[in-house]
């Protein structure tokens, strides 16, 4: 009997992990034991790192140790920042630009280029720098992007914080910074999705950090798995541009046969837990501004199409609108998921490696067979 095939490793079990679970008939996602509500409302993105990468909450002094470590890595080599300077005036892709960006950075890391299996702690110290690093190179690429000169990072801030600042070059209030530090917790880890799987994938050849990062940033950037808050935010545009009824404009582009973005999920069968956060930090933002115009479109948008889909929101919904609200530019939604999303690429490729086994799957051969081979003159 032939093996069943599972196009995209649909419900294939490929690793055991202690990092995340998530319920998706109940809506539930869990960080090492503790729901991911919980930790957005009373945790900094610090003490999530930390859980994920040590397997517990940290103490206040193991905290600011961790905060004041992670602090002091921010600041990137200057043939790190001419080659993101490049990119910007060249108007490169922001993803492509961060993709470049990590890839250099091994280059002057103080660290060997190779992941030591038998000691987390340098695979740890190696993610601690990488994670540190990459909010510096997106906002000085959006800075440059925009004409304007790169803002240097400052230790005295928090990672949040840290990264409103160099992109904006003013401190942010206290709302800002809480908001974006809650957007950082919730999409920190979420199993084996995409970017985390092709991290492990490069981890496993026992290759190193900044290469598993480099591959987990490289399948982000595709619009199936890092750029549905992007599509999101755009699609809101439009309805907005276009002065129409969002029901309206949704029921023409279902009609047109034109998918409505930040919906579905691969996993949730309800309403992804993150975007039940998101949007009450977006409604908060909106009620902040003046106007609640993008929470209220965003609503009316979940509720037609539970109703006549049976679609639920996932977290890129109501992220869109989040990060808008706080003017950042549409197209760094994907780099900021992954600043976020890099804590749990370590941790993943840290708890694979220690009883790591190469990750080679196989593929069914359906070409033909028996050919005669025929010599280049008689062809």
């Amino acid at each position: 009997m032939a093996e069943e095939l599972k196009k995209g490793l649909d419900g294939v079990l490929v690793a055991e992990s202690a990092l995340s679970d998530i319920d998706g008939d109940e809506g539930r996602l869990v960080y090492r034991g503790y729901d991911i509500e919980d930790l957005a409302r009373g945790a900094t993105y610090e003490e999530v790192l930390y859980l994920l990468w040590h397997g517990r909450l940290p103490d206040r002094e193991e905290l600011d140790a961790f905060g004041d470590a992670m602090a002091g890595e921010r600041t990137i080599d200057e043939e790190v920042m001419r080659t993101v300077r490049a990119l910007a005036e060249a108007d490169a892709n922001p993803m492509a630009a961060l993709r470049t960006a990590v890839s250099m950075l091994p280059a002057y890391d103080p660290a060997p280029d190779d992941i030591e299996s038998t000691d987390r702690e340098v695979t740890f110290a190696k993610g601690r720098r990488v994670t540190a690093k990459m909010p510096t190179i997106v906002a000085a690429f959006t800075r440059v992007r925009q004409g304007d000169d790169p803002v240097e990072p400052r230790e005295d801030l928090d990672h949040a914080a840290n990264f409103l600042y160099m992109l904006n070059g003013t401190e942010p209030d206290d709302v800002a910074a809480d908001v974006f530090d809650q957007a950082l917790v919730l999409h920190a880890d979420h199993g084996l999705n995409a970017s985390t799987f092709a991290a492990l994938v490069t981890a496993s050849t026992l290759s190193d950090v900044h290469s598993a990062v480099t591959s987990a940033v490289g399948t982000l950037k595709g619009p199936l798995h890092g750029g549905a808050n992007q599509d999101v935010m755009e699609m809101l545009k439009e309805v907005d541009d276009a002065d129409m009824d969002p029901l309206e404009w949704v029921e023409t582009a279902l009609k047109e046969g034109r998918r409505v973005a930040g919906f579905g999920h691969r996993v949730y069968n309800v309403k992804d837990p993150r975007a039940k956060i998101l949007g009450e930090r977006s409604r908060e933002l909106g009620e902040a501004a003046g106007s609640i115009k993008w929470y209220e479109m965003s609503t009316a948008i979940e509720e037609y199409m539970a109703d006549q889909k049976g679609l639920a929101p996932n977290v890129d919904f109501y992220s869109a609108s989040t990060y808008y609200q706080m003017g950042i530019p549409v197209d760094i939604y994907t780099p900021i998921f992954a600043m976020s999303r890099v804590g749990g690429w370590v941790a993943h490729m840290s708890e694979y490696i220690e009883d790591n086994r190469l990750i080679r799957p196989r593929a069914r051969y359906v070409g033909p067979r028996d050919l005669e081979f025929v010599p280049v003159d008689e062809r």
